[in-house]
């Protein structure tokens, strides 16, 4: 992608719809974001900087704002038929197919309560939600930068 940590290319504004700006992952993946090697041990308050500090302003500054992402979802929690959570990702290819995603590639995302939707595999799908850009630890491994409070899918 790009030679710097925090290079982006300059992009237009992204299209605002019902207060909701509207991003995709040319945006949201346009930097070379390195991740941390894994370390059980790490210090989030040490840690947590250092990625933070990867995020170009142009990306922090949709963090807390409502957003629309479209990409392809990975189930990772269902109740019963609907998915609760999922990673949305910017290619069909990522993840099971082919290569493993840079994590500036892929959204963690959690359904509000009662708002779980219906597996969408295979294909483009949009959502509404509150974005988080923020570095994510679990377990000593950095397992998001993006997040969204999911609210309902979106047209495209």
């Amino acid at each position: 992608m790009y030679a710097t940590p925090g290079a982006i290319p300059a992009l237009p504004p992204p299209e605002v719809i019902g207060g909701h700006v509207k991003l995709g992952f040319d945006r949201l993946a346009g930097f070379k974001f390195n991740a941390p090697d894994y370390d059980p041990g790490a210090d989030p308050a040490v840690l947590l900087p250092a990625i933070d500090g990867q995020i170009p302003a142009e990306i922090k500054q949709y963090d807390g704002r409502k957003a629309i992402l479209t990409g392809y979802m990975l189930p990772t929690k269902m109740d019963g038929s609907l998915v609760m959570e999922f990673m949305l990702v910017s290619s069909p290819a990522a993840c099971c197919y082919g290569a493993v995603p840079a994590v500036n590639e892929w959204v963690v995302v959690k359904m509000k309560p009662g708002a779980g939707v219906p597996a969408q595999l295979d294909i483009p799908v949009s959502f509404r939600g509150l974005l988080s850009v923020r570095g994510t630890l679990e377990g000593g491994y950095l397992t998001s930068i993006y997040a969204l409070a999911g609210e309902s899918i979106a047209a495209p």
